[in-house]
């Protein structure tokens, strides 16, 4: 592996710097991103069950906020459960902004892996040909050598760049559509709360 790495040249260590980034981004947002973790089942009935014991006090509320992000929507609907519907939306669109900037947490940084890896690549094909035909300038065409080690630079570094461009990609992909899934599951928890409690639905 080593001597693949070597023969890809300089341009293999950024190269391998995406790669290393991009397998932490993939690994943490494929935590992060648990839908348990994001939308737990049985929040709402939980807090409405609260709501009508007259059970959801300041520290009940402090620990639906630190719970999960659709617990933060939950809570900040429900500092103003005394006011009127409009004001309660309006709060959890404010913090819904926040809750989708954390869901979306490193997913440009990725988006950025993907585009950059393969013209890394790319800079690595024109590092190697330029090696190779300087090759050719000092030695001549009889030194196979030459050829072979600017050519060998070219190609590792291309394929290199392409293997950390593509799944990067895709994972940016699935992110995105994810992190669009859960949001909409959030707002349709969130306005079902909401609606219990102004009565325009059945608990």
């Amino acid at each position: 592996m080593f001597e693949i790495i070597k023969a890809g040249g300089w341009v293999m260590w950024p190269i391998i710097l995406c790669s290393i980034v991009a397998m932490a981004i993939i690994g943490e947002r494929f935590w992060s991103l648990q839908r348990r973790l994001v939308v737990p089942k049985g929040l709402v009935p939980q807090v409405w069950k609260w709501v009508k014991e007259d059970k959801l006090d300041k520290k009940r509320l402090a620990a639906l906020r630190s719970h999960s992000p659709l617990g933060k929507i939950l809570a900040a609907a429900l500092v103003n459960r005394n006011h009127d519907r409009e004001m309660m939306k309006t709060s959890i669109e404010e913090v819904s902004n926040q809750v989708v900037h954390d869901l979306e947490r490193y997913l440009n940084t990725l988006a950025t892996i993907a585009e950059v890896s393969p013209l890394l690549g790319l800079l690595g094909t024109v590092t190697g040909i330029i090696r190779m035909f300087a090759g050719i300038g000092e030695v001549g065409l009889g030194n196979p050598t030459v050829l072979s080690s600017g050519l060998s630079e070219a190609l590792i570094t291309t394929a290199a760049g392409l293997t950390i461009a593509i799944p990067s990609l895709v994972c940016y992909r699935y992110f995105r559509g994810l992190v669009d899934e859960l949001i909409l599951l959030m707002e349709q928890e969130a306005l079902k709360m909401l609606d219990v409690l102004h009565g325009e639905r059945e608990p």
